[in-house]
């Protein structure tokens, strides 16, 4: 009798799949998918880093986008959600076939009949397919998800649902990682699916969020003339001389007809800047991780909060040792005297329009008053005459604050407590210079968000690290001199201890 398995030759390789239950077409056709994925990921982060380098550009020169540039991100941005597009269809076409191709259950070899002259017949053993099936889920139970996630979160619900299979995969080391846990990899390191290599990388909506928080409006870096840099170190020029100096540095004169004129040139110093690292590590227990809300809230909340006060307090009094220079320690300081007789503890009106008059005039539209919240309950009690010194908030226009002299008034935790030097600042921060990191792996702003699964594997726990590197001191080298009088300006002035 014929037997087509004597007379049918066939490659090793489709045996082998066959032997194992995979259709042949499914598992090439997962293959070739897997890898248009991961092409069409890596264009999207090419196109990513694009459109935040334009960003950070204009961010960085102080301007809007121009037209050519709104041109070239608005490519750039519909290119990425052409992406999104393929990749999703394509996510979906290979859950489906992997789906359809997924093991049935063991089927043994039949028992030959007895008295049959052929070869006894043979069903292939099937055992589960190689590596292109949906890999078992981490967890006991899989909750509901919703049919989509929104855009840049890497699949992931929250910060919690991303922490959650970050754990899972740390505790279930012989099992595949969650799909979306190997599209957030860092690419940077040689095998993206071992957490040993680098972890994984917090998706770039949450980071966005974050750093949302961190150079918010009530931080004071936000005041700041900030530059980024791709440099660890920074030299820039500067020119201290004044325009009624009359030595030292560009001048003018007044000359008659065919007299030599007199020369001059640029007196010019030099600010050297090293950035300093800002780290935040969050180690995250298990039962932290067990509810996904509460990490979600935790690390929102908790990180940005840490991290923002760490940098306004360094633009205030930072020692410039390992961190920025703060305006306290600056010799371009001015300190007002308190008044003869003055009590203790208080703050008059007379204090307030002498620290006025040590500002200088380019100074006057862009000041702000930093003042400890325990200072700020006599601010509504000053008057000169029967003008009142202080105005509240007046509608939405000044909301949240109020105004001194006519400049905001912040209420701000880096102040001192009343009567101490630092209780009352007067202060221009957009002569304070901030330089950020800028790079591979960080967002516009600078940060620098990782998650290691292994810092404290035998513990349950993973730890979470964000980073900043940052710089910062006052622009001024030095107070400044007047045309004539014996005061000295600066952006930044103080009121004397009480």
């Amino acid at each position: 009798m014929f037997n087509a398995r004597k007379n049918l030759c066939v490659p090793a390789s489709v045996l082998a799949l066959l032997a194992f239950g995979t259709p042949v077409n499914a598992y090439i056709f997962a293959d070739h998918a897997d890898a248009t994925i991961q092409a069409h990921m890596d264009r999207q982060q090419q196109l990513l880093e694009s459109s935040q380098a334009i960003l950070a550009k204009a961010e960085a020169e102080q301007r809007e986008l121009t037209e050519a540039e709104q041109t070239e991100v608005t490519g750039l941005t519909n290119e990425f959600d052409q992406l999104a597009t393929q990749i999703s269809l394509r996510e979906r076409v290979a859950n489906q076939q992997a789906s359809l191709t997924a093991p049935r259950g063991r089927i043994t070899e039949a028992d030959p009949i007895e008295g049959d002259d052929d070869e006894p017949s043979v069903t292939p053993v099937r055992a589960a397919p190689l590596a292109k099936a949906p890999a078992r889920s981490l967890n006991r139970s899989e909750p509901n998800r919703p049919r989509a996630t929104p855009r840049g979160t890497g699949g992931f619900q929250n910060l919690g649902d991303f922490a959650l299979r970050v754990r899972a995969a740390a505790i279930n080391r012989g099992m595949q990682p969650d799909p979306r846990l190997m599209a957030a990899t860092l690419s940077t390191y040689g095998n993206e699916g071992t957490g040993a290599d680098g972890g994984f990388a917090v998706p770039p909506d949450f980071r966005s969020e974050i750093m949302t928080k961190v150079f918010g409006e009530e931080s004071l870096i936000a005041l700041t003339d900030r530059m980024q840099s791709s440099s660890n170190n920074v030299s820039l020029p500067i020119d201290m001389t004044t325009p009624w100096q009359t030595t030292g540095g560009i001048q003018s004169y007044w000359v008659g007809e065919a007299v030599t004129k007199t020369q001059s040139k640029p007196a010019l110093e030099s600010i050297n800047m090293k950035l300093n690292t800002l780290a935040t590590l969050v180690p995250v227990t298990e039962e932290l991780l067990e509810d996904a809300p509460a990490m979600d809230s935790y690390l929102r909340k908790k990180v940005p909060e840490k991290m923002d006060f760490k940098i306004s307090d360094a633009i205030v009094r930072g020692t410039g040792a390992g961190m920025p220079l703060g305006f306290l320690n600056s010799p371009a300081l001015v300190t007002v005297a308190a008044e003869g007789g003055q009590t203790v503890d208080t703050i008059n009106a007379t204090n307030v329009v002498k620290m006025l008059g040590r500002l200088p005039i380019q100074s006057r539209r862009t000041a702000v008053w930093l003042v400890h919240p325990d200072a700020e309950v006599q601010l509504p009690l000053m008057s000169i005459g029967q003008q009142p010194v202080y105005l509240p908030p007046g509608g939405l226009r000044d909301s949240p604050y109020g105004t001194l002299l006519g400049r905001p008034v912040i209420p701000h935790q880096v102040a001192e407590t009343v009567g101490d030097l630092g209780d009352l600042m007067l202060v221009d921060l957009n002569q304070y210079l901030t330089v950020t990191k800028s790079g591979s792996g960080r967002d516009a702003n600078g940060m620098r968000s990782d998650v290691s699964i292994h810092l404290w594997f035998d513990q349950d726990t993973v730890a979470y690290r964000f980073t900043i590197r940052v710089a910062g001191q006052p622009w001024w080298s030095t107070a400044t001199a007047q045309r004539d009088g014996s005061n000295t300006q600066s952006p930044f002035v103080i009121l004397a201890a009480r």
